[in-house]
């Protein structure tokens, strides 16, 4: 399998590359194009020049023939040598007479200019392009010629020749430091792709790593972000968190494991105890009726213990929006909750002190929700507190936010309030006090109060333990309506 790095190297490379040979052709044509076209008009130019100098020569009543006349002559190789040139006369039929090399037509007898290129420059008026003039050049040269007219009809033909070599000496020069360059640049950019390929594509095959390692439990890795604040960094630190939230999870989850087995593992082993031994017979008769009671409290403690895990759940999986809130008046409902408990309270002869206002106080929330709140608390402190004592009950208002506090006598240590609404978490660790409890209730309190960004806060001083949770207050006007504002 092809990894990533691979292919954005092969990518970014072959793209790096297309663009230079794109580059590089459109350049080396055009310049090689620019610089033959400036040599062809440079060589027109002095083609043109000569003609018309010869024009004005033959005019003064010399013949072509006369090539002996020396300011001829010396015309013709100054305009040699400033053009850089190679120049050569012909007449009209395309023989040679002379050149700047000093040669005659004694020289040139059997040497004719090529007939394609004479019928060239009579019938269109110049020529160019590469010619060795039928051999008068050893090689190929870049040639232009002109027709030398005297009157009306042609007297002769001038020819510049430049050579080839010569004309492209600049442009291979150009052609050598433009390769030079694209391949330095090339060479740059394939090491830096390759580096900043390798860099984007460690953490994540350190990412993939981590994954499969998840897969096997080790949820305590992470990967390292080497310090990057750009999305491979954002990607590394969001995958760091999902692996901590994961742990966090897993350790939970564990835990979760743990206190269930514990909690279902006693009453489960008591009827188990007390069932075999009524089927047989190490129980005698009078005793089993006791056993019978025994077993019937702790299946009515292992329902509790489903139902309220069950109601963990559909509190955990209910969204807060999805749960509609309504005005209500939270003295009432602390008020029918403490009526409901009246049975309990009466049982322990326990004193009831309640600080309620007198007119009602309305508060958002949901009206069965605050009424579970409400009653766990309230039954907590019944349990927890001694026979005879006092328990109280408080509801103020202070900033927009009503504070319900309920207060038992009893004491609960600093190192356990951390841990006083988790799961399955019991102050009465012996179970003296507490043999009815699963460990649930505030666990339950606390989830459904952070439903609605609510708190709740617990102190222990001077004797007493008391529980405070606030909700949030709604105007009078609001009273009965739900979270779209429909009464």
């Amino acid at each position: 399998m092809n990894s990533l790095y691979k292919r954005q190297f092969a990518l970014t490379a072959g793209l790096i590359l297309f663009s230079f040979l794109l580059l590089g052709t459109s350049f080396l044509t055009l310049s090689y194009r620019y610089t033959l076209e400036e040599k062809q008009k440079a060589l027109e130019r002095y083609a043109m020049r000569v003609s018309d100098y010869t024009e004005n020569y033959l005019a003064s009543g010399r013949s072509v023939q006369a090539y002996q006349d020396n300011v001829y002559w010396d015309m013709l190789d100054f305009f040699a040598e400033y053009s850089d040139s190679y120049l050569v006369l012909s007449d009209a039929e395309g023989r040679i007479l002379c050149s700047t090399d000093g040669q005659t037509s004694n020289y040139y007898k059997d040497s004719r200019v090529p007939y394609a290129i004479t019928q060239a420059i009579l019938t269109q008026g110049e020529f160019s392009g590469n010619s060795t003039l039928d051999g008068l050049f050893p090689q190929m040269e870049f040639v232009v010629g002109k027709p030398v007219i005297v009157g009306d009809y042609v007297a002769g033909m001038i020819f510049a020749a430049a050579d080839i070599t010569s004309v492209t000496a600049m442009w291979r020069t150009v052609v050598s430091i433009f390769f030079i360059t694209a391949v330095v640049v090339l060479c740059i950019s394939f090491v830096s792709t390759s580096v900043t390929s390798l860099r984007q594509t460690k953490p994540l095959k350190e990412m993939a790593a981590a994954t499969r390692k998840f897969s096997h439990g080790e949820f305590d890795v992470r990967v390292d972000g080497y310090g990057r604040k750009d999305e491979i960094g954002e990607l590394a630190e969001a995958f760091n968190a999902m692996a901590k939230s994961l742990e966090q999870a897993e350790a939970r989850r564990q835990e979760f494991v743990a206190n269930i087995s514990h909690e279902l593992k006693t009453p489960m082993t008591t009827i188990a105890g007390f069932a075999n031994g009524i089927l047989d017979g190490t129980i005698p008769s009078e005793r089993i009726e006791p056993s019978l009671h025994i077993i019937s409290d702790e299946t009515r403690r292992l329902s509790r213990l489903v139902r309220q895990m069950l109601d963990v759940s559909q509190l955990q999986s209910q969204m807060p929006e999805t749960r509609s809130m309504t005005a209500f008046d939270i003295v009432e409902v602390m008020r029918r909750v403490l009526v409901s408990l009246e049975p309990k309270i009466s049982a322990k002869h326990l004193d009831v002190e309640a600080n309620l206002p007198e007119e009602p106080l309305l508060v958002w929330g949901k009206m069965d929700d605050i009424t579970r709140v409400g009653y766990n608390l309230l039954d907590n402190a019944i349990k927890f507190s001694a026979e005879g004592g006092l328990i109280g009950l408080n509801i103020h208002l202070r900033g927009g936010k009503a504070y319900i506090s309920v207060r038992n006598p009893g004491e609960i240590s600093q190192e356990e309030i951390p841990f006083i609404f988790d799961r399955f978490h019991k102050t009465d660790h012996s179970r003296s006090i507490d043999r009815e409890g699963v460990g649930l209730g505030l666990y339950i309190v606390k989830t459904i109060l952070n439903s609605r960004n609510e708190t709740i806060t617990v102190k222990s001083e001077n004797g007493a333990v008391e529980f405070t949770f606030t909700l949030t207050c709604a105007m009078e006007s609001d009273f009965g309506r739900d979270d779209s504002g429909r009464k």
